[in-house]
């Protein structure tokens, strides 16, 4: 009979009892790493021809050893740069200690974090699940279960109102309300239940709401449309037509959201106060995949237990990570840096229109660059850029979207703005 009575733990000289052996791995080019994974792996991503071996702040270095500025930054999820010191000792700790319990449990990070974050953004009740998409799916659960309780909805008849060219994530629900083909195209039948109209058209919205719609479900800025920054007028409107219809307005802030516009929401910049927020990627802090939906009690009420959860949720290690991101925010430098780095960037990126560019988008440290077609693709842009040592992704055509950590300094900053301008005047000059 095997036995059992050790396996994982130290032994008495602190190492790990009952580990595997070490093998040593050979040193694999980026070549073989991309052939690896394209043979290997499923091809939903098109990814540029960079294998990023380590990273430290705003830089990160592939398996050669070239150093490039990351400029996505993890479309967000790296807000705090790769490697902070920070959010690396908060997560090693708890490694130490314990990673997962479940819901099934209390754990010793789960209260102290869900107060915090409640508290940041001035909520009573945080739902904590992992992905972006899931705290999307949470808030379109608890938008139809708040319709059929509190408001009155007929069951099975809710309605939620969306904005077009939105991106919530690729679930089966969420695609339902895409306007992108290659998200949605091939994958009905569709969930039915919701409204889709222009973005920025808040008399829109208000024409599609009736007695059955118990939410507007938007992104204060649309992020995958190419950093799409909406009238100033736009959320306050949306704000006032949800008041007078009694519906919920829930705010999609898992990518503008937590510092990347320079607030900790970007639904600051209008004044307004959505009766639901939605938070991921960099409330994981680029560690792990922690998201929440973030409300009042009158909201989020409406779920009992064994109506909604998450294996996952809540765990130990997204509570210690995510309590430390909370504090960063609050008592740490990066708003003030995105604010004073974003006016560089925004300033910067204007000087590129005419000379190759046709347009830009930005708020804090984040922007969306439309790239003359005649010139280049999107695609075609991010691969010169990464030829020069600059990280940025493409959407839709000739948009390239650029997201750098709120940790950048502003020397790299214009370094890889500077680096811009040379792909634009090669491009111009037909190099």
């Amino acid at each position: 009979m095997s036995n059992t009575q050790n396996l994982g733990q130290a032994n008495d000289a602190g190492n790990p009892g009952a580990t595997l052996p070490e093998h040593d791995t050979p040193a694999l080019s980026s070549a073989d790493h991309i052939a690896l994974a394209q043979e290997h792996s499923a091809h939903n991503y098109a990814p540029l021809p960079v294998v990023i071996a380590e990273g430290r702040g705003a830089w990160v270095t592939d398996v050669e050893g070239e150093r490039y500025l990351d400029c996505l930054a993890g479309y967000s999820a790296m807000n705090f740069g790769h490697h902070n010191p920070d959010l690396l000792a908060a997560a090693h700790r708890q490694l130490d200690r314990v990673t997962l319990t479940s819901r099934a449990f209390y754990n010793d990070q789960f209260g102290p974090w869900v107060d915090a974050l409640a508290r940041m953004v001035d909520k009573e009740k945080v739902l904590p699940m992992n992905t972006g998409a899931e705290a999307v799916e949470t808030g379109i659960k608890v938008a139809r279960k708040w319709g059929y309780e509190v408001k009155g909805v007929p069951e099975n008849q809710a309605t939620i109102v969306v904005a077009g060219a939105n991106f919530h994530g690729r679930t089966t629900t969420i695609i339902s309300f895409s306007s992108d083909p290659e998200a949605r195209t091939g994958f009905g039948p569709y969930t039915p239940g919701f409204r889709s109209v222009p973005y920025g058209d808040a008399a829109a919205i208000e024409a599609a709401i009736d007695d059955t719609t118990v939410a507007v479900l938007i992104e204060p800025v649309q992020g995958e449309a190419g950093v799409i920054v909406p009238p100033l007028d736009y959320l306050p409107r949306v704000r006032e037509i949800c008041d007078d219809n009694r519906v919920l307005f829930i705010a999609d802030e898992v990518q503008s959201g937590l510092g990347r516009t320079g607030t900790i929401r970007a639904c600051e910049h209008s004044g307004v106060v959505p009766d639901a927020y939605l938070f991921g990627k960099a409330l994981g802090g680029g560690i792990l995949p922690v998201s929440a939906m973030v409300a009042n009690e009158d909201v989020l009420g409406v779920i009992k237990p064994g109506q909604h959860g998450s294996t996952f949720g809540g765990n130990p290690l997204a509570g210690a990570v995510g309590s430390t991101v909370v504090r960063m925010l609050t008592e740490g430098p990066y708003l003030e840096n995105a604010r004073k780095l974003g006016e560089v960037f925004s300033r910067r990126l204007e000087e590129f229109v005419g000379k190759g560019v046709l347009s830009v988008r930005s708020i804090g440290l984040w922007a969306g660059v439309d790239v003359d077609p005649a010139l280049a693709s999107g695609k075609e842009m991010c691969e010169r850029l990464a030829r020069n040592g600059v990280l940025v992704k493409d959407t839709h055509g000739s948009t390239v979207r650029m997201s750098p950590p709120l940790v950048i300094s502003e020397e790299d900053l214009n370094w890889g703005l500077d680096r811009f301008a040379e792909v634009l005047e090669d491009l111009r000059a037909g190099r």
